[in-house]
């Protein structure tokens, strides 16, 4: 089960946000709420409410699938903060000039990802078991036949 949840154009540059996002990839999801919940950091506000909202769409994906999820089972598969479109404004400086101000923005998104448990009822395994060998038999010669076939071509190119 993967979910996803992205926020465009925040108001912080994006190197500022990368300092914080390091912190919890990988991470499992309550030890990154902690992380997020105790930085210092501004922008740890705005990466925790792109987490939050990884999570509610993992937990809405499970319910539409009919599958059973653990929030505390999600871990940060997916984090990275991209550069946004960036504002540019001038201030007045020294003896009629102007200076610019760039007021930077960024894209932050966060994929998270966890083991699911169907709650549908599960075939038998007899019936799933054999299907699979069936589907194996029919597969195996075909790649062999590609595999000679591509062979033959070297060979015929090493004859050159």
């Amino acid at each position: 089960m993967e979910a996803r949840a992205i926020q465009r154009t925040v108001r912080q540059s994006a190197r500022k946000m990368r300092l914080v996002i390091d912190q919890i990839r990988g991470q499992a999801v309550p030890q990154a709420y902690a992380i997020l919940r105790f930085s210092k950091k501004l922008a740890a506000k705005q990466i925790r409410k792109v987490l939050k909202s990884a999570v509610a769409n993992a937990e809405q994906r499970a319910l539409r699938e009919n599958t059973a999820l653990d929030v505390d089972q999600l871990r940060v598969k997916y984090a990275v903060v991209n550069e946004g479109p960036t504002l540019k404004r001038f201030t007045p400086a020294a003896m009629g000039r102007a200076t610019p101000i760039k007021k930077r923005t960024s894209h932050v998104e966060i994929h998270v990802e966890g083991e699911t448990e169907s709650r549908a009822p599960k075939a038998p395994a007899k019936a799933a078991g054999a299907k699979a060998e069936v589907a194996a038999k029919g597969k195996r010669p075909k790649a062999a036949k590609k595999k000679k076939a591509a062979a033959g071509k070297t060979k015929k190119k090493a004859g050159r």
